[in-house]
């Protein structure tokens, strides 16, 4: 996905705009949408509000960029984990990665779309259908992936693969809004554990 817009020709910018956004993510993260200013951002990315809006767009189109960036880097994993050979390890390594990515030493606890979710509703227009498209986006993955599984056998016949894939989503949110709550990460493995207690198998 494209990051950043264009430099005027002839007036390059003075910035690595991938760092930039980079820490305008880790910003978001940690205070929420509603709680950072153009000036929080701009301090925080090390840049001016005219370097913001000319790299960047406004505060709802740069929401926009770190959400993407945040998708394609530390919420990667839930690609990876759909290629695990059976339904139920897809959702213990998408679990195991919750844990692991809402609990990391070197950025905020939780996950940026969930905190995003929380406060949809003072969100711009754009930056929630970029919330919401990738929001269905994951779960249209996952259901696919399990209605896979309930083809080939793996789960049983009358498994339903949209409920398993919210259900699935709903757990990792949770474990999202307890690790930024302060829930350490052996707390939230015995929660990924006790969902899967659930799982159905085929």
């Amino acid at each position: 996905m494209e990051e950043t817009g264009r430099a005027p020709i002839g007036r390059p910018r003075g910035f690595d705009t991938g760092q930039a956004l980079e820490r305008a993510m880790l910003t978001f993260w940690e205070h929420g949408y509603d709680g950072v200013s153009l000036t929080d951002l701009t301090r925080a990315m090390g840049i001016t509000k005219t370097s913001m809006y000319a790299a960047f767009g406004n505060k709802e189109d740069l929401f926009r960029k770190t959400l993407e960036r945040y998708a394609d880097s530390r919420s990667a994993y839930g690609e990876r984990v759909r290629e695990q050979p059976t339904a139920r390890e897809v959702a213990a390594a998408y679990l195991t990665a919750s844990v692991e990515g809402t609990t990391r030493d070197d950025c905020p606890a939780g996950c940026l779309g969930v905190q995003a979710s929380l406060a949809a509703n003072h969100l711009g227009q754009r930056a929630a259908d970029a919330l919401d498209a990738w929001r269905d986006r994951n779960r249209a993955s996952f259901r696919d992936r399990f209605r896979r599984a309930v083809e080939e056998g793996d789960l049983p016949a009358d498994a339903d693969p949209d409920v398993l894939a919210h259900y699935l989503l709903a757990m990792a949110d949770g474990i999202a809004v307890q690790a930024a709550a302060g829930a350490t990460r052996e707390e939230l493995r015995r929660i990924a554990d006790a969902a899967l207690r659930n799982w159905p198998t085929g």
